[in-house]
């Protein structure tokens, strides 16, 4: 989910250690040397194929079905990155420098930090309707669709270009997910243009799964060789 092709480098390393430990706990499996790179046009088909081995998705999709078909496997940390703590993230609401609209500090306590009348007669940009981080946490902290407050809003597909349509003035306010505008900080020169105006409450960040279908000794030693690797456990109760 965070494969942006300047963090290839850093996506395929993850991949190798995974694959790495995996072949230590589970000989004659075979993985792949490198990761596929995801058709998102396709991925909710990739998803649901119970072939499906490894991948990484959001609790926004898994909430609306996909849980029947995939489980999660581990958490990834979002300690290093402002807005996280352990399993949980929060999306930042970005807008243009200059935009008159308060600028908090990342929050203490679980709950968001969002200005009054946040999207009232402004676009709202988001990626897509089932994301956690980018429309269905702001949503839910709002107590209702971003439609009823913004003036209009704008499907871009992604956060990266959830990012240029707010600098470039297309949008007014996106939410991003906090590990996701880190990397825009980092690769994207548009953001340097763009500030923090409001975060979300915290939720559980984007684990990684596997197809329900894979043997279950497999998906054990898949999770073992996250966790080996820094990642966390998911929650009690989050998987199913």
């Amino acid at each position: 989910m965070y494969d942006w092709p300047e963090a290839r480098g850093e996506s395929l390393a993850f991949w190798r250690g995974v694959r790495a430990n995996m072949q230590g706990e589970a000989p004659g499996v075979d993985l792949p040397e490198a990761l596929e790179v995801l058709d998102w046009e396709g991925v909710q088909a990739l998803w649901r194929d119970p072939a499906m081995v490894f991948s990484q998705t959001c609790w926004g999709p898994l909430s609306l079905g996909l849980i029947e078909h995939v489980k999660p496997l581990a958490q990834p940390e979002y300690s290093t990155f402002a807005g996280g703590r352990g399993v949980f993230y929060r999306s930042a609401l970005i807008a243009r420098e200059g935009e008159a609209l308060a600028v908090p500090e990342t929050p203490e306590t679980p709950e968001a930090a969002l200005p009054e009348d946040l999207l009232a007669g402004r676009i709202f940009a988001y990626n897509s309707k089932d994301s956690l981080s980018g429309y269905l946490g702001l949503a839910r902290d709002l107590g209702a669709a971003p439609e009823v407050f913004a003036r209009r809003t704008v499907a871009t597909g992604g956060h990266r270009a959830s990012v240029q349509a707010v600098a470039a003035g297309r949008a007014e306010i996106a939410a991003i997910d906090c590990r996701s505008w880190a990397m825009a900080q980092r690769y994207e020169p548009c953001a340097a243009a763009l500030t923090v105006v409001g975060w979300t409450s915290e939720r559980l960040g984007l684990p990684y799964v596997t197809s329900r279908k894979t043997p279950e000794h497999i998906a054990e030693r898949l999770r073992k060789a996250l966790i080996t690797l820094g990642c966390l456990e998911v929650p009690a109760g989050r998987m199913e």
